[in-house]
């Protein structure tokens, strides 16, 4: 088994229920021992993430604590390192600057996903920044897969909701927006993405769109990069026997 690294605290829950994805994640696929897991909260300032989801400025400020964090876990031993939050995949080649050991992809993994079931097109709900940097409109473009967005007003409700959630602070009535959000994104493509991982925190579900949630997308193939390429190989042999 691979050691992975886990940048994390952005935000806490999140990290926590990916921490666990990635425990039950890999029991179901190993079951003969525990994977060997790594965690960095980065001691961030409260005002510097609430000045990048709400005010879409000084993502700058993160990348210090970002790089030492990455440094951290490689000295402790990570064999490599992800991140479950999109939006801090904006400096994924600094970090991979910082370090010698592989910064995995939520991005990269999304799209791939996603290209793999044929979708050719899907709606995205993200942080402003996610979207003002064009993250995903890159990654997709690449697999020739369309992206549909909020409009402007949906978009920053997006981010106080998403604020409320990292501060603990979001109640039913962030979930309710947030379905609205949802529903009216659904008249206009069939697939959605939560392209930011806090969001699958709200639980939303709906009967008019299929929604896949990054951050299991992404814990399913750290787990793969953990067991190993051999145990994934093995899998995709057993499934074509099958």
């Amino acid at each position: 088994m691979k050691t992975v690294g886990i940048i994390g605290g952005v935000g806490p829950e999140t990290t926590a229920e990916f921490y666990l994805e990635l425990i039950f994640g890999s029991f179901e696929k190993n079951k003969t021992q525990r994977p060997p897991i790594l965690i960095w909260n980065i001691p961030l300032e409260y005002k510097i993430e609430e000045d990048l989801l709400i005010k879409n400025e000084g993502e700058e400020r993160y990348i210090p604590f970002l790089i030492e964090g990455a440094r951290r876990l490689e000295k402790a031993g990570a064999d490599f390192l992800v991140m479950p939050c999109n939006s801090l995949h904006i400096f994924i080649e600094e970090i991979r600057s910082a370090v010698q050991i592989p910064v995995f992809s939520i991005v990269e993994e999304t799209a791939k996903f996603l290209a793999d079931r044929k979708i050719s097109e899907v709606g995205i709900l993200a942080t402003s920044t996610t979207i003002s940097k064009k993250l995903y409109e890159s990654a997709l473009g690449q697999k020739k897969i369309a992206q549909l967005l909020p409009d402007d007003f949906e978009q920053a409700k997006i981010g106080q909701i998403i604020n409320n959630i990292v501060l603990n602070r979001h109640a039913n009535k962030d979930r309710e927006q947030f379905l609205v959000i949802v529903e009216n994104l659904s008249k206009r493509v069939d697939n959605i993405i939560l392209a930011c991982t806090d969001l699958q925190l709200l639980i939303p579900s709906s009967e008019k769109v299929k929604i896949y949630d990054t951050m299991k997308i992404f814990a399913d193939a750290t787990v793969d990069k953990i067991l190993g390429e051999n145990w994934v190989y093995l899998l995709a042999l057993l499934a074509y026997l099958m």
